[in-house]
């Protein structure tokens, strides 16, 4: 790490916080990117997913994004997986890394990267993007992670898919995103969420503190949780489809 821009960043989803989020880290001088989706370009993503384009449809969009962002930035170091992130390989991935960007879609899925962070200690941003609200916090050792705030995943939460998503909220969570990438935790035990609403134009901040009964993280600087389990994963969606 370098000026507090880390030298290897994975980024789990090339949608729509993925793109937004790979340019900014680029445009920062992220040494190397890795992307890492399972999904393909399809013609609802285009409106704002800005690496991918019409000829673009039907094609991996770990491939679209790579080319795109090679051209952008012929001296950037990029490594891409079509496959999906679960239990059985996500802490492999975390672990060649310095750091980790939640660009996907899918609450499960966010909880399982939020609990491999705790694992690993390598530090996730983690994001989120429904209808007109974008979410925005780091999660990384000795702070609080995604179960600290929301305890446990919903049982019928949408994904944006499903619910819709105003399509620049992706881009601005994606860029806010890229600046918590270099804006460590300087409180212990605290994180900051950054809440935006993209139908009133209004931003706040909510301090999120770590939870001594936290089911992953817990007391102290000894996480509770040791291995990862099979149902945080989507069993609806895949696990490292991208955010729209």
């Amino acid at each position: 790490m370098k000026g507090g821009i880390p030298n290897r960043v994975l980024i789990v989803g090339a949608g729509g916080l993925g793109c937004p989020v790979s340019l900014a880290l680029a445009q920062k001088g992220v040494p190397h990117l890795t992307l890492i989706d399972d999904d393909v370009v399809d013609v609802t993503n285009l409106h704002r997913q800005p690496w991918h384009r019409a000829a673009d449809l039907g094609a991996p969009k770990v491939d679209s994004a790579m080319t795109k962002l090679r051209d952008a930035f012929p001296k950037l170091s990029l490594s891409a997986h079509r496959e999906r992130v679960d239990h059985r390989n996500a802490l492999t991935h975390f672990r060649a890394h310095d750091l980790v960007i939640d660009a996907t879609d899918g609450v499960r899925t966010k909880f399982l990267l939020s609990d491999a962070a705790v694992i690993s200690s390598v530090p996730l941003i983690y994001g989120g993007v429904l209808r007109f609200e974008g979410l925005a916090m780091r999660i990384e050792r000795g702070g609080p992670c995604l179960r600290c705030l929301f305890e446990k995943p919903p049982e019928d939460a949408p994904t944006c898919a499903q619910a819709g998503v105003l399509g620049s909220m992706a881009g601005l969570i994606g860029g806010l995103q890229a600046e918590l990438v270099v804006t460590p935790l300087t409180t212990p035990g605290v994180s900051i969420l950054r809440v935006a609403d993209g139908l009133h134009l209004t931003f706040r901040s909510v301090k999120v503190k770590k939870r001594s009964d936290c089911a992953a993280c817990g007391e102290g600087a000894n996480p509770v949780l040791t291995s990862l389990e099979d149902e945080t994963c989507d069993a609806s969606t895949s696990p490292a489809r991208s955010a729209p």
